[in-house]
């Protein structure tokens, strides 16, 4: 039997959410929040929620922005560490629940095409990084390519 999943895109996740996931017949939500809110998001209550309505906490998407303050595959060594620390420790919260697919984009753009190869070497080594970490709950990077100039 096939998931049917929906991100919640920035909506509230609250139990009135789940419950309209519940009742459209969807199984599965990819939680994405708006970037103020990763910082003080309750993956427990929301794992008592989708426990409660049947509808699976199937992925969460990592935040990309404010783009002056992350970016993985930042040149600058103190930046991208701290972009890379930020997120891990963001798939350490959701992985405490059970979700083990963690979406990223792989850089900010636009990016010039003379900076390209090492924003591609910085995003691939903090990719690595990232990817050690969800091994911990079991999970994945699953990297979400722009079809722009990313």
């Amino acid at each position: 039997m096939y998931k049917v999943a929906l991100s919640s895109c920035g909506k509230e996740i609250n139990e009135a959410l789940f419950e309209q996931y519940k009742q459209a017949g969807i199984t599965a939500m990819e939680i994405a929040l708006k970037p103020e809110e990763y910082d003080t998001f309750d993956y427990a209550r929301a794992k008592e929620l989708a426990d409660a309505s049947g509808v699976e906490l199937w992925s969460i998407h990592l935040p990309f922005y404010p783009f002056e303050e992350l970016d993985i595959s930042a040149v600058d060594q103190e930046l991208r560490q701290r972009s890379v620390e930020y997120l891990a420790g963001i798939i350490r919260q959701a992985g405490g629940v059970g979700i083990d697919k963690y979406i990223i984009h792989p850089s900010i753009e636009p990016i010039a095409d003379e900076i390209r190869p090492e924003k591609m070497k910085a995003a691939k080594e903090s990719l690595v990084s990232l990817a050690a970490v969800a091994k911990e709950y079991g999970g994945y990077v699953a990297v979400e390519n722009l079809p722009r100039t990313c």
